[in-house]
Formats: C-alpha cells, sequence, structure tokens
C-alpha cells in the first residue's frame, strides 16, 4: 500500500455556511477520528486530497495527516459528494495504527483470457466487484486479481478460491461467486423458450394439444 503526507488545516469554524465557504475557496471540510482521540475539525486542499488518492491503492492510501502540531495516521472515510457535480464535499479521516487489523473494500480485476468460454461463444460475467477484506493497513493490496485463464462454461470462480495475500483474509461467504463462464445468449434464450413451450402444451392438456374428445351419444 503507498503512504502519502497530507497537510490539513485545524480550527476551522463549523456550519453549513463555513464549510459552503471553504469549498468557494478550494477546500474539503473534514474530520479526523478514532482511538479515542475527540474529534477534531480540519479542512484540507481539494486537489492535494484527490492527487493523494489518485494512486493505485485509491481510497486505502494511508494517509500521514500533518494537522498542526499534530500528526495522525489515517484512511480517508465516508466521503460525502456533490449530487450532481460529483465532486467531494465532506471527508472522515479514520485514525488506524498500523499493527492494527482494519476492514477495506478492495477492487477485484480479472486478468488472463478464459480461452475455452470464448472458443464456445460463451460469456465471461464478473459477480464481485469489491471484497471486503481484513488486513494491517500497510498489507491492504490495491487489488485482487483474478485469473480467469482456466475458465470454462458452466464453470465459476468462488471466494474460497482465491489467492490473497499474506496477512489478508476475508468474512466474505468462501462459497460466493466471483465470475462465471455462462453459455451463449442464444442457447440460453432457446431453452427457455423450449421449457416456455412444454409448460404451455402441459397445461392444455389433451383435449387443447390436438387429440378429439370423446363424442357424446346422440339420441337414438
Amino acid at each position: 500500500m503507498s503512504e502519502v503526507t497530507l497537510h490539513a488545516e485545524v480550527g476551522r469554524p463549523l456550519g453549513s455556511r463555513a464549510s459552503r465557504r471553504l469549498r468557494h475557496e478550494g477546500k474539503i471540510p473534514g474530520v479526523v477520528y478514532g482511538h479515542g482521540t475527540e474529534p477534531v475539525p480540519v479542512a484540507v486542499i481539494a486537489r492535494d486530497l484527490r492527487v493523494a488518492l489518485s494512486g493505485e491503492s485509491g481510497l486505502n492510501t494511508l494517509l500521514t495527516l500533518e494537522a498542526g502540531d499534530r500528526t495522525f495516521l489515517t484512511l480517508a472515510r465516508d466521503m460525502q459528494h456533490h449530487p450532481v457535480r460529483g465532486t467531494v464535499t465532506h471527508v472522515d479521516f479514520q485514525i488506524v495504527g498500523r499493527d492494527e487489523v482494519i476492514s477495506a473494500d478492495v477492487p477485484v480485476n480479472l486478468v488472463g483470457e478464459a480461452v475455452e468460454v470464448n472458443r464456445g461463444d460463451g460469456l465471461v460475467e464478473q459477480q464481485l466487484f469489491v471484497l471486503s477484506v481484513n488486513a494491517r493497513p500497510t498489507d491492504i493490496p490495491s487489488t485482487i486479481e483474478v485469473d480467469i485463464s482456466e475458465l470454462v462454461i458452466g464453470e465459476s470462480i468462488r471466494v474460497g478460491s482465491l489467492a490473497l495475500p499474506p496477512g489478508v483474509a476475508t468474512d466474505v461467504d468462501p462459497e460466493s461467486a466471483v465470475v462465471v463462464g455462462q453459455p451463449p445468449r442464444v442457447s440460453v434464450a432457446a431453452e427457455a423458450a423450449e421449457g416456455e413451450a412444454g409448460e404451455e402444451g402441459a397445461a392444455r392438456g389433451p383435449a387443447e394439444g390436438g387429440a378429439p374428445a370423446a363424442e357424446t351419444g346422440g339420441e337414438g
């Protein structure tokens, strides 16, 4: 995991009006919390935060936050965004310890080529894009790569078969599918149509299926 030093201003005024003023100045209001520390209101320069989190570790980048005469080891958490512009409007900085096991969400990336799936005109369907892991801050991986080169149609790669880095564990159900080799859509549609036709024929019964109904006796 990468580590970046970030400067934070302390003693920022509170309230929505003051926060709007900070954002107008290119700053983001935030708060530092955790480890029994009283919450510390801070403000960081928006561009500096954006650059700090633009590396491969993303939100899991370890931030050494220099706040006045204090320094905190933190992770950026609970980032709020403007509903239209998408810009960050507030950020929480969670204090962490280097030897503390914490939870973090790590993106799952597929690598390799599913030759057998492609040969059968199938589809590689990724079902898990982020994996929640438990690890020390310095052991949190930037990504979890899943090799799909051996994937075949009708099979899946599950969480339990992932090769996690040393010091990294997950509480996610090991049977949860990460990626599945799906059959061609045409085949799936054809099977569904055949199934519907069979059910419809069974519902009609013999009288509707073309067999003549028994005649009732007429007057002699």
